[in-house]
């Protein structure tokens, strides 16, 4: 039986001050996206989802996935909004925009991180050499 990576503590704190470095400007854009856009919910869950099909064409990187995978694009994409502004146009009497709605950012969401794919296989291809995958601490 192989044996299992034990992180240090100090790596759990660089592991936890990534994802919250991600954070920060993540939620800083779903902010601005809300004033900005009318739509907020569906371009910032589009645009996360460009943002981590890209990462993972990418040659795995992990402390990358960690600061803008998790972080970044935790921050900024959104489930429950998502959810909640479905449930408010169905209550308004307006099933057929929750529908659209749904189909939109479902449809845009797996659009965009296709795209994001193809972009960061064609730039590792390209431009980087793989890494070498880190141990697996689960």
């Amino acid at each position: 039986m192989a044996e299992q990576f034990q992180p240090t503590a100090r790596q759990e704190i660089q592991e936890l001050l990534l994802v919250a470095l991600g954070a920060i400007p993540g939620a800083l854009l779903r902010w601005q996206l809300s004033v900005l856009a009318p739509d907020r919910n569906l371009l910032a869950n589009v645009l996360g989802s460009l943002v981590l099909g890209l990462l993972l064409g990418l040659p795995f990187r992990p402390r990358l996935q960690l600061l803008i995978g998790i972080g970044f694009c935790g921050s900024l994409t959104t489930f429950s909004s998502w959810m909640v502004d479905c449930v408010s146009l169905i209550a308004a009497g307006q099933a057929a925009a929750a529908i659209g709605l749904i189909g939109a950012t479902l449809g845009l969401g797996l659009g965009g991180a296709a795209l994001g794919l193809v972009l960061g296989r064609g730039v590792s291809a390209r431009w980087l050499r793989p890494a070498e995958p880190l141990q697996s601490r689960r």
